[in-house]
């Protein structure tokens, strides 16, 4: 059975233990801006010009933009091995490629990390369950937003316990993988 991780890394790379590593990014173009209707969090995100790109066929303002990879990151996603699906647009994984590119490499286990936890998280791991995947979460390689209404976080922690196949912590991940 092949494995995949989507990941925002760690000293240790996933791809260490044999695993693909894929991403799902979240960019806006500008057509998007033009949206008629959005909800709370996507109007703030609109309104601050966050994972905004020029367009879908430019990389023009993408270099440090906030939409770019972490510094960190690059040299392990820009490596030619490395799956970038297309966009999602919301939170799931729902509107763009992910599902497409993991079936093609013959992947039905995902091990899952990055943000946030109660929002394009839960929605990544909702989808691919629903797609008949297997998935892990790794609890403590992903956050949320805490407002005075509740903590994102927690809320995603109770929900991750009960769909997840697995709720791991990075340490637990690292010595299960590279087994």
């Amino acid at each position: 059975m092949a494995r995949s991780a989507i990941s925002t890394g760690s000293s240790r790379q996933p791809r260490d233990s044999g695993l693909t590593v894929a991403i799902s990014p979240h960019y806006y173009y500008p057509t998007d801006h033009g949206w008629k209707f959005e909800g709370a969090l996507e109007k703030l995100m609109h309104n601050i010009g966050m994972f905004d790109r020029k367009g879908a066929l430019t990389t023009e303002g993408f270099e440090g933009s906030g939409a770019d990879w972490m510094p960190e990151y690059k040299q392990y996603i820009d490596d030619g091995k490395t799956i970038v699906a297309s966009p999602h647009k919301l939170y799931g994984n729902e509107s763009n490629d992910l599902v497409l590119q993991l079936r093609k490499a013959r992947i039905d286990q995902v091990v899952l990390a990055g943000m946030s936890a109660n929002l394009c998280m839960e929605s990544h791991l909702r989808e691919l369950l629903e797609q008949g995947f297997e998935v892990a979460v790794i609890k403590d390689a992903t956050a949320a937003a805490k407002l005075p209404e509740g903590d994102g976080y927690l809320a995603a922690l109770t929900n991750f316990r009960y769909m997840a196949n697995a709720v791991w912590t990075t340490d637990e991940a690292v010595a299960m993988l590279g087994a």
